[in-house]
């Protein structure tokens, strides 16, 4: 599976998989991310009170080899 089948929009465990993370990690970093108002952690959207999604554009910017 390539990242261009990937669905716009993922769920915690899903991004997980593809991240090569534990599960609770990913909730960990998942509620970093709203803590620190995105300065860090895993990017994820929230669809009613209990819903949360991580966008595939925000994978794609993770998997992406850092500038130096």
């Amino acid at each position: 599976m390539s990242i261009d089948d990937l669905p716009d929009f993922l769920t915690i465990e899903e991004a997980a998989r593809i991240l090569r993370i534990g599960r609770g990690q990913a909730y960990e970093l998942a509620r970093l991310w709203r803590a620190s108002n995105g300065a860090e952690g895993l990017p994820n959207v929230e669809f009613g009170t209990k819903t949360k999604r991580v966008p595939k554009t925000a994978i794609v910017r993770l998997l992406e080899p850092k500038a130096s």
